[in-house]
């Protein structure tokens, strides 16, 4: 089969340059695509570019800050011209602050909303011009568990991934004329070195992962690799606002009843 294969496709994934947005580049390099990312330090672009080089990846790094418009409508410029039109988009930069609702401040709030909501708004609307001309190209929004579920600690977290799921359904609305598919991935609990700290043995957050899932594990970057070149493939031509869901079964599993 042919339709899975990125060969030709120009692929930006944003904050590839460690975890999770790094795993799907490597899979999409290996899938045939040409590589191209973003990180807002300098210090962070060159440890990426190092270590795709080590997997022999021929990678395009890029300082940018993705919540700043004219710095994204600035790179996806220099995309164009220095490697080509983008064919997929991985909304992939986030992150997460762990603070209880009554002490967090609302410009703490407001950080994590305007990077993980705002900012695939921004990079979104700087590729789709690219994709309109081309009648062709894949949007894939990193969602959450907290795209449907909520948890202690992790308000602007949830608001900002649920807002990422409905504009993804939006954007699918309003895009999908021009060949434009607009999907979410939305990974489980993963190992990173963002989770590492609530991964210790013994910790009571690491028990309650394991045993909320029924894969009684948390997943791996790779695990996201398959269905991350789905979603970037000819194969889901014709899935469009679809949030896939990689949490080895969380959201379908109520809990192990009480003995």
């Amino acid at each position: 089969m042919t339709n899975f294969s990125l060969e030709g496709k120009i692929a930006l994934i944003t904050g590839a340059s460690y975890g999770i947005g790094m795993a799907i580049a490597k899979a999409y390099a290996e899938a045939g695509a040409t590589i191209v990312f973003n990180d807002i330090k300098a210090e962070l672009v060159e440890n990426g570019m190092a270590e795709y080089k080590k997997s022999g990846i021929d990678a395009h790094g890029y300082v940018c800050d993705v919540t700043n418009e004219d710095q994204v409508n600035e790179m996806v410029a220099k995309i164009q011209k220095e490697v080509g039109i983008i064919d997929i988009l991985v909304n992939n930069a986030g992150i997460i602050k762990r603070i209880p609702a009554v002490d967090m401040t609302a410009a703490e709030f407001r950080q994590v909303i305007d990077i993980d909501l705002n900012g695939p708004f921004i990079v979104a609307k700087a590729v789709a011009p690219g994709m309109i001309a081309k009648r062709s190209g894949k949007i894939i929004n990193i969602c959450s568990m907290m795209s449907e579920l909520g948890r202690e600690t992790v308000v602007a977290y949830a608001a900002a991934k649920g807002g990422l799921k409905m504009l993804t359904k939006n954007l699918a609305s309003e895009w999908g004329e021009f060949n434009i598919q607009v999907n979410g991935l939305g990974p489980g609990y993963i190992a990173t070195p963002q989770t590492a700290p609530l991964r210790t043995p013994g910790h009571p957050f690491n028990d309650f992962i394991i045993s909320k899932t029924p894969a009684a594990r948390w997943g791996t970057p790779e695990d996201l690799s398959g269905p991350a070149v789905f979603l970037a493939s000819g194969a889901s031509d014709f899935v469009n606002g679809h949030i896939l869901y990689v949490d080895g079964g969380i959201l379908a599993y109520i809990g192990k009843q009480p003995k």
